[in-house]
């Protein structure tokens, strides 16, 4: 048992601590600034750190809170990192994360102007902090039942229900019994029900796609809108011209890039899943600019032709990269609108887009993940004046 003064937040849903003067540093979760606690170790490799979960606060925070879920604490259900905090205080807990990312992984004014990343706030999102997961992937134990993973570990916590999830839509199905070590893929469909392996129709930019089961859909109701509008009002793709949309999924931002560019110009899809593909060409079909390529986008950036006026890519957590960045820059579109889940792939990307002749424009970031440390944003990028 530790007994830690808990430092800052740190990326990952944990903040930092030392155990004892200039100690080695332990990753507490369940903590907030400033609290002094009692802390478990969780996981020790044995080097410069070690992991611990807060089991006892000694000195509170003003901002801690009972959380919301009673399967949210310790040793239990590891999906919500900061259910112990008000929802206003967990979104300025990302924006120290998000900005540390920047400063310390971005090269600080190389990616963003010093003035502009002091503006950067994590911003809220409609529908409040629960009820607003409408997708979420359950695992199974030995004995069939349902539940969630603990905190980086595959064992299963038994819960009740979820309230990140709209209510009463869960509790049916972790009634259930299913196959033992499997995982099932839940959608709480337009009634409010949850359905197990099941497809959906979903709306937004002004459009319907009906969705194949594990057709990959934003889990926030609010964000596939909200990242339709940042990239309505940042693209600026000209009428005829020619845009990309990398990692399009099923084409929701590539349908407001067909807007822009109107029947004479061109919207190539980049996607490498099957279901989507076929479910965004099925929805967008009315959309004769628009055309699907299936492939890995990193792969297809030099393949694809012609030349863009305008990028949107929507890379999985990793982010680009220094290959996809270089051969991106090389087709050397006006604007990119760059949509990231990690802040730290994100600073890494906008640094590399730095060094590849590529300013940050604009910064905007969203609280898609409530409870959850994760975030969501997006970055308009444009050739630095020579």
């Amino acid at each position: 048992m530790l007994e830690l003064r808990v430092g800052p937040v740190a990326h990952g849903g944990h903040c930092v601590a030392r155990d004892g003067d200039g100690g080695r540093v332990v990753f507490v979760r369940h903590a907030l600034p400033g609290e002094l606690v009692r802390a478990v170790v969780t996981d020790d490799p044995g080097g410069a750190f070690c992991r611990a979960d807060a089991v006892a606060v000694l000195e509170a925070s003003p901002d801690r809170v009972e959380p919301a879920c009673p399967w949210a604490g310790p040793g239990g259900c590891g999906g919500c990192d900061f259910q112990h905090t008000d929802h206003a205080t967990q979104r300025a807990l990302k924006t120290t994360v998000l900005r540390e990312q920047l400063e310390r992984l971005g090269a600080g004014a190389a990616v963003v102007a010093t003035a502009d990343l002091a503006a950067v706030e994590v911003e809220e999102l409609p529908g409040g902090p629960l009820g607003w997961r409408t997708r979420v992937r359950l695992a199974v134990d030995d004995d069939g039942v349902p539940g969630l993973r603990a905190h980086r570990s595959h064992d299963v916590c038994e819960i009740g229900d979820c309230p990140l999830v709209p209510a009463g839509a869960l509790p049916p199905v972790l009634e259930r019994r299913f196959r033992p070590d499997s995982e099932l893929d839940v959608t709480v469909v337009g009634d409010g029900a949850a359905r197990v392996g099941s497809g959906a129709t979903v709306h937004a930019a002004d459009r319907t796609w009906e969705l194949s089961a594990g057709t990959f859909w934003q889990v926030h109701p609010a964000l596939p809108d909200t990242l339709a509008s940042v990239v309505r009002d940042w693209a600026g793709a000209p009428t005829g011209g020619v845009a990309w949309d990398l990692y399009g999924g099923v084409g929701l931002l590539g349908s407001v890039l067909a807007d822009q560019v109107g029947e004479s110009g061109t919207v190539l899809v980049v996607e490498s899943a099957a279901s989507a593909v076929a479910d965004g060409a099925s929805a967008l079909a009315d959309l004769p600019q628009v055309q699907f390529v299936r492939g890995r986008a990193e792969r297809e950036i030099s393949r694809l032709g012609p030349d863009p006026d305008v990028v949107v890519t929507d890379p999985p957590r990793a982010g680009l990269g220094k290959a996809a960045v270089r051969d991106l820059a090389a087709r050397a579109p006006q604007r990119i609108v760059h949509i990231a889940c990690d802040p730290a792939a994100l600073a890494r990307d906008l640094s590399l887009f730095a060094a590849a002749g590529y300013r940050t424009a604009a910064l905007r970031a969203f609280d898609a993940f409530p409870m959850t440390h994760h975030m969501e944003a997006a970055a308009l990028l444009e050739p630095i004046p020579r």
